[in-house]
């Protein structure tokens, strides 16, 4: 089981991968990361993505059926043993590149994305949408 490092270096593996990062979205703090980032300070990228995951996640309208305010499923879903984030991921798009932020099931308080930068020609969404899927469902965090 991959730890944040290992997790970071196989995202930078994707196709059009420029940058990755582990954040926490109720601080905006950088768990870690790798290659560059929008702006050159993957510090203020890292404060700038949690404030729009922080904003998705906790929003009513984006939750699926069945999931409760409390970091998981309510009496219609069936409630595991990882937290569970409401929003499984989120893109942004521009001219000229994707931002994909993965939510991360944790044991804990579920605050954590991956934040992947792809360079839109070279990049492919899909593959990054599963891979980073993957990802998150090895990460090993604690």
């Amino acid at each position: 089981m991959p730890g944040i490092d290992e997790c970071l270096l196989e995202a930078m593996r994707l196709p059009g991968a420029r940058g990755a990062a582990l954040v926490d979205w109720t601080s905006g703090l950088a768990l870690g990361a790798v290659g560059e980032f929008p702006g050159g300070d993957h510090e203020a990228a890292a404060a700038e993505a949690a404030e729009v995951a922080r904003l998705t996640a906790e929003q009513r309208a984006f939750a699926p059926d069945g999931y409760d305010d409390h970091g998981g499923q309510d009496e219609r879903g069936s409630g595991g043993g990882a937290a569970e984030p409401p929003v499984e991921d989120l893109i942004i798009s521009n001219r000229d590149s994707y931002h994909v932020l993965r939510f991360v099931p944790t044991s804990f308080d579920s605050s954590v994305f991956l934040h992947v930068w792809l360079s839109r020609p070279d990049g492919n969404l899909a593959l990054a949408r599963i891979r980073l899927g993957e990802m998150a469902g090895r990460l090993v965090l604690g």
